[in-house]
């Protein structure tokens, strides 16, 4: 058993982990940038060590740092939570190499999901259907357009090594292709330091699903149903529901057991999320996510797991505590991430908070690192909190979401709160008609600077 885990992380996220740690009778380290001294999760944890200044890259991801804070501190084991160095393979090497434990997958794993085309291949020897592409890097305009030709029009250019949205063009004809190929390139050049790009289909009005897998890294692996994560901006999330609105038992069942038996011919080990798009009926794989999502409190609510915990309990060698058999779904959980930012536009607002307070009542949840009198420092995401709901059907989730929204005070900056609440008054948000598309086309029409 670990004695002592540090989280390389900040926020609520980081909270989340010492919560874990304390439940499991482990004692935690926080670590933190100068701007994060006075964070709430620096507060909580046993310990604390402030590994550099504001900018992250010269904190949350300076690797020298952080196994300097493990060494000073004697912790065994790091826990990333999501972002900063939780899909860094390099990372988890040199953590190996220093018989320090990564709560997560092995080094190759996540380096064969880091890279687009190398997941693609992957998954199609796995049996994961995907979305018909080039299959691979392409080289230059004159082969985009062939593949293009031969994918038939829309399509979408994506960065080998893409990801938040950036390297993503969509070239709805063979005109539009040059530029589209250009631009992605170019993006991702700037952004990743690597143009590659490969080619898929444009699906027009899909879905976003994603299925929540758990590995032992022993071949033994489950599905926790999906989520529907299809209300985004600018391909980031912004709502989150499980279960699907769009998803039958059937449906849930075969693709669950596709990607439960996906990860377990591979010994993958801890959580994981396979994303696919929706069309149609049919599934087609974009991307796997080898840690721990934003958005996993509303699969932890409708099955009655923590997912942390079983993070922790796989790392140290332990056998999962569920199997397939013990997982049921009860009722129905959404999530909304609160950001500082000011609308219409969405700009980042920092600043201090004076005032809040967070909802409560049955079926209600709220991860933030928020406090009276904190100052939200410039430098970071500007995700502030997650407020998810239960409830025994969507209906149910619905009205409590309503409810909790209406009691949540964040005074000092501006946030996208208000977003949600006109949200909840439209009629396709009520009866679950979206795709991910619906956002930035309601966006452009109602809000407006």
């Amino acid at each position: 058993m670990f004695d002592k885990i540090l989280i390389a992380n900040r926020g609520e996220i980081a909270l989340r982990v010492v919560r874990a740690c304390r439940e499991m009778g482990i004692k935690s380290v926080a670590v933190h940038s100068t701007a994060d001294s006075d964070a709430m999760h620096v507060r909580m944890a046993d310990e604390a060590v402030c590994i550099g200044p504001p900018p992250g890259t010269e904190s949350y991801l300076s690797i020298p740092a952080i196994i300097s804070a493990c060494e000073i501190t004697g912790a065994q084991a790091i826990h990333p939570g999501y972002g900063f160095l939780s899909e860094n393979a390099s990372f988890v090497q040199i953590l190996e190499d220093h018989d320090i434990t990564f709560i997560g997958p092995t080094a190759e794993h996540i380096r064969i999901m880091g890279d687009k085309i190398s997941a693609i291949e992957t998954m199609k020897a796995l049996g994961v259907p995907c979305v018909p592409g080039s299959g691979g890097g392409v080289p230059d305009v004159a082969s985009a357009k062939k593949i293009g030709a031969e994918i038939g029009y829309p399509v979408i250019v994506k960065a080998t090594a893409g990801g938040g949205g950036r390297g993503m063009k969509v070239a709805m004809n063979a005109g539009e292709m040059e530029m589209a190929f250009m631009t992605a390139g170019s993006e991702a050049k700037a952004a990743f330091g690597n143009g590659e790009c490969y080619i898929e289909k444009y699906l027009q009005k899909p879905r976003h699903i994603e299925i929540q897998v758990f590995g032992d890294g022993k071949g033994k692996a489950v599905h926790l149903g999906e989520r529907d994560c299809s209300l985004q901006r600018r391909h980031q999330k912004v709502f989150e529901e499980a279960p699907g609105p769009s998803i039958d038992a059937q449906t849930r069942a075969r693709i669950g057991k596709i990607c439960a038996d996906a990860v377990a011919n591979i010994n993958y080990a801890g959580a994981g999320t396979i994303e696919f798009l929706f069309e149609d009926g049919e599934f087609y794989f974009i991307e796997m996510n080898t840690r721990l999502q934003v958005e996993h409190p509303v699969t932890e609510a409708i099955f009655g797991v923590d997912l942390v915990r079983e993070q922790i309990r796989v790392a140290e060698g332990l056998p999962m505590s569920f199997g397939q058999d013990d997982l049921e779904i009860h009722g129905h959980a959404i999530e909304v991430r609160i950001n500082a930012e000011k609308l219409p536009n969405f700009a980042p607002c920092p600043g201090r908070i004076s005032q809040y307070h967070a909802p409560g009542g049955l079926g209600v949840r709220m991860d933030s690192a928020l406090y009276d009198g904190y100052s939200i420092p410039p430098y970071y995401d500007s995700l502030i909190g997650k407020l998810i709901v239960h409830g025994r059907d969507r209906d149910a989730a619905l009205s409590r979401l309503n409810r909790a929204l209406g009691e949540l005070i964040v005074d000092g900056v501006d946030t996208t709160i208000p977003l949600f609440h006109q949200l909840l008054a439209e009629e396709d948000i009520l009866t679950g008609n979206y795709g991910i598309h619906w956002l930035e086309d309601w966006l452009e029409r109602n809000l407006t600077a």
